[in-house]
């Protein structure tokens, strides 16, 4: 199936990563949100990020911000994704949001076109189950800052096809970034392994056994990790970190998974991480 334009769902930080990869390698985006002031504030990041992009990478853009940016219409109707050859979706971890847009695009899009779940918890084989294109359904866990990171987590539900495992590891490679097959389990290995670290680090600045500085500082001296696991909550948003541990507390019934009281407090507060300018670190 040739792939040209790509849909993208929510224009969030992971959303417009994926909008503005895709977009730097030819295709045609849609990208849409239920919010215009989202979607303007989403374009204009994509273009601060792009005039940076070359200093981070040690590479020059392909294009001028310009173009890339002329490759992205935006749009807060999911009929905006008819046009969509593949789908990527990016909203909130709450299984009633997803479900809600699921059902919507299912009778959207061309019954051929696959669509990626972008999530950190949320099983494929339950988003396959309640559409009309169970084999259709694949996950594709992109992670923070996409444009930078060259692996995604692929994650085969049980009704996902080859088919539509060998057309996403392909797209993929087109846009420069690896795939890693894994099996459909709640938390997938990416997250089922990091959310635990990130929790239990925050019980052990909630305990006072450590600031949140030392913590890190463990983990990049004694592990040679590039960033401790309180600098890594802070990167992907702590409202995340507590959706998707809960969702794999409520999947397995195991106290592992318990959210950290200190964890639930902070997003009470809103204190997010970076994209709120403070979190256990302020930016």
């Amino acid at each position: 199936m040739s792939i040209r334009t790509v849909g993208v769902v929510g224009a969030g930080t992971i959303g417009r990563g994926v909008a503005q990869s895709f977009a730097e390698c030819g295709f045609e985006v849609v990208l849409v949100d239920i919010s215009q002031a989202q979607l303007d504030s989403a374009v204009a990041q994509m273009g601060r990020d792009l005039l940076v992009q070359p200093m981070l990478l040690g590479k020059p853009l392909k294009e001028d911000v310009k173009t890339v940016l002329g490759r992205i219409a935006t749009g807060t109707e999911l009929t905006a994704l008819a046009a969509a050859d593949f789908v990527i979706e990016n909203v909130t971890e709450n299984w009633d949001i997803k479900r809600a847009v699921y059902e919507q695009i299912d009778a959207i899009c061309r019954p051929e076109v696959i669509f990626g779940v972008n999530t950190s918890a949320v099983p494929i084989t339950r988003v396959g189950s309640i559409t009309g294109r169970p084999a259709e359904i694949l996950g594709l866990h992109f992670m923070n800052p996409v444009p930078m990171m060259d692996t995604v987590e692929v994650v085969s539900g049980h009704f996902t096809s080859e088919e539509t495992l060998s057309t996403a590891l392909g797209l993929l490679s087109e846009v420069g970034k690896e795939g890693i097959v894994v099996q459909d389990a709640p938390g997938f290995i990416t997250n089922r392994v990091l959310m635990v670290t990130i929790n239990e680090a925050i019980f052990c600045v909630q305990d006072q056994i450590a600031s949140a500085e030392d913590v890190d500082k463990m983990f990049r001296g004694c592990f040679g990790h590039k960033m401790g696991p309180l600098e890594t909550g802070d990167l992907i948003g702590l409202d995340t970190i507590l959706n998707s541990i809960t969702v794999m507390y409520e999947s397995y019934k195991d106290s592992k998974y318990r959210p950290a009281p200190l964890l639930q407090k902070m997003v009470d507060a809103r204190l997010l991480g970076r994209k709120t300018g403070q979190g256990f670190y302020t930016y």
